[in-house]
């Protein structure tokens, strides 16, 4: 466990152990009003300024009741830890006043702690499907360091639940993301030049990828994620401007897809770039698979419209990518889709006891499909391995 993670959690048993320390701001005594209706937007910022700007550690709180909020930006930097404790519900507005993408922000604060187990409803039903209506992220992290999220739920957001964006040294931990599997562009996290994260204990079911990992984003752990439903956990797309950047060292481990569309996937687009993008050093182990459209899927010929014009071979170079016991039931025809670039084949593609049987029990048959990729596989392999 890195050094800085342990110094979180330490922090966090002070936190608990130690809260008559802790100088809290509660919005209720700056004015809140808990009617579900009335915007708290402008009492919420007067209460974030005083605990941002409090010398030490303090707790800017969001005691029970249901809060509307317009949307918002706590930004920092900020004068020692601070703690944002929703204990409460807190509602999007159906039409942004404002031209801000994202519902809830957080910018330029290092030490930041949330927990309170509190909801986040982004009222997402009241807006998908309808043109015309602008679509809200519901929290988004940017230039963070050293920060802990963990028990919080949100639910029906009108477009991403969480991105973190520029963020380093952050776990995300016992939270809760659900969206009907239906809702458009729901992804339950989203992470992109970013480093350091750990995502762990979470439980995501929504209407695009569970987790989505894309530009410059590196040193990931991800464990004992249930996702469904969903697109699986996602490396891309990437490969498709000209101002992105690698994405390294992704290890997922001890997760659960069940009904998804994808398990573990990559994706890049097989579009005309200056340069080559590297997506290397992956590791994805112990993964159970129910039900799954496509268990194990590289597609570097993305394309969700069907309709890309000015298609050549990806310049998005994959390497490195391994495999480890990987076990469960298909509902498609492939297990293992290994698409790559014909001018920059897949390199060092391993596996290791990847078990995959078709859902339809004897009368359905699984083949695997490969496609300019290099590596080897080992160990039980069903059905057999195609390099």
């Amino acid at each position: 466990m890195a050094r800085w993670m342990l110094v979180m959690l330490l922090l966090v048993c002070v936190v608990e152990a130690k809260a008559q320390d802790i100088k809290i701001f509660n919005v209720k005594d700056y004015g809140a009003i808990a009617d579900g209706n009335t915007d708290n937007s402008g009492v919420f910022l007067k209460a974030w300024s005083d605990a941002c700007n409090w010398y030490g550690r303090a707790m800017f709180r969001i005691p029970r009741g249901t809060y509307k909020i317009n949307p918002i930006v706590f930004t920092g930097p900020c004068k020692g830890w601070k703690i944002f404790q929703l204990q409460g519900v807190l509602k999007a507005p159906i039409n942004s006043p404002t031209s801000e993408s994202t519902w809830i922000n957080f910018r330029y604060i290092d030490n930041l702690i949330l927990n309170g187990g509190g909801i986040l409803d982004g009222q997402g039903a009241s807006v998908w499907g309808h043109s015309g209506h602008p679509v809200l992220m519901t929290m988004g992290f940017a230039f963070i360091s050293n920060s802990y999220v963990h028990q919080l739920s949100s639910i029906n957001s009108q477009n991403v639940h969480i991105a973190v964006f520029s963020c380093k040294n952050m776990t995300l931990t016992n939270i809760t993301l659900t969206a009907p599997g239906d809702s458009p562009n729901t992804d339950g996290i989203k992470l992109a030049m970013s480093h350091g994260i750990n995502i762990n204990d979470v439980h995501i079911g929504t209407g695009d990828d569970c987790i989505a990992i894309i530009s410059g984003t590196n040193n990931v752990n991800i464990s004992n994620v249930y996702c469904g439903p969903g697109h699986g956990i996602s490396v891309g797309s990437l490969g498709k401007h000209d101002d992105e950047v690698d994405v390294r060292d992704i290890h997922v481990k001890n997760c659960t897809f069940n009904g998804t569309s994808d398990g573990l996937r990559i994706k890049t687009w097989a579009s005309p770039l200056n340069h080559t993008l590297k997506a290397t050093n992956f590791v994805y182990e112990d993964i159970v698979i129910i039900d799954v459209e496509h268990p194990i899927n590289i597609d570097q010929e993305y394309c969700p419209s069907s309709n890309c014009g000015n298609k050549v071979p990806s310049k998005v170079q994959i390497s490195n990518v391994h495999y480890k016991n990987i076990r469960g039931s298909c509902k498609g025809d492939i297990a293992v889709n290994f698409k790559c670039s014909k001018s920059n084949p897949c390199q060092n593609i391993t596996g290791i006891d990847v078990n995959l049987w078709s859902s339809l029990g004897r009368t359905g048959t699984l083949t695997n499909y490969c496609s300019h990729v290099h590596g080897a596989f080992y160990g039980k392999q069903l059905p057999p391995s195609c390099i």
